[in-house]
């Protein structure tokens, strides 16, 4: 039989989530993997150079056709933060769920320890890119330094948010999924209402008027 010849990045990972989902493991080798799906061993290494790396752009790729996906929307494009976030959790919820025998398979034995698996380290990237590029309002606080971890807490909590949602959503047995929606709806409104810094702006400006005016005062 001929060897498929038009194989895409997109076919091997199809290939790989299909294959640890029939045979509950990894394939033994390169070779027996692209000997099962009839290609050439060759056209998986113009891609990925591992298994490990499939796995990783596994979860990269369900972030990328979220992305697509919402571009493709002219409502989102004129949300705020808020809702281009929640509009960001639903449709990558989707997307796992649509997938969600594989996401099972590979999140089972690490769901407890989400923040160190190696596998979503492209995920993490990606949505940490996401999340700076939201425009999310923080306090102006002029100071390169000071700026800069004021972004990497934004990133790392709204990352650990994201891990806890997964988890939730792989631990939810309600009908559609409805309390991970719920959950997701609650999460992402009060991690926004945290991050409300109108009433702390307001407190600090009271707070240089009155400095100034003791100055003005003395």
């Amino acid at each position: 039989m001929a060897k498929k010849k038009n194989i895409t990045q997109d076919h091997i990972i199809s290939f790989y989530m299909d294959y640890v989902l029939e045979h509950d493991q990894q394939p033994k080798s390169v070779y027996s993997f692209a000997k099962h799906n009839n290609f050439e061993e060759s056209k998986f290494y113009e891609y990925f150079g591992s298994f490990e790396a499939v796995e990783k752009h596994v979860f990269k790729a369900f972030h990328d056709n979220t992305i697509a996906a919402l571009h493709n929307s002219e409502d989102y494009q004129n949300f705020e933060p808020r809702n281009k976030l929640l509009s960001y959790y639903f449709t990558f919820f989707e997307t796992l769920t649509a997938n969600r025998s594989y996401v099972v398979y590979a999140l089972h034995k690490h769901k407890n320890s989400l923040k160190s698996f190696k596998a979503l380290a492209e995920l993490k990237s990606s949505f940490t890119h996401y999340i700076l590029d939201l425009g999310i309002e923080l306090i102006d606080v002029k100071e390169e330094r000071l700026d800069k971890i004021q972004n990497r807490g934004l990133t790392e909590s709204a990352w650990l948010q994201l891990l806890l949602t997964m988890k939730f959503w792989m631990d939810d047995t309600s009908p559609s999924f409805e309390k991970t929606d719920v959950f997701i709806e609650k999460s992402v409104n009060t991690s926004f209402d945290v991050l409300n810094i109108a009433p702390l702006k307001s407190l600090i400006d009271f707070g240089k008027f009155i400095f100034k005016e003791k100055i003005n005062m003395n």
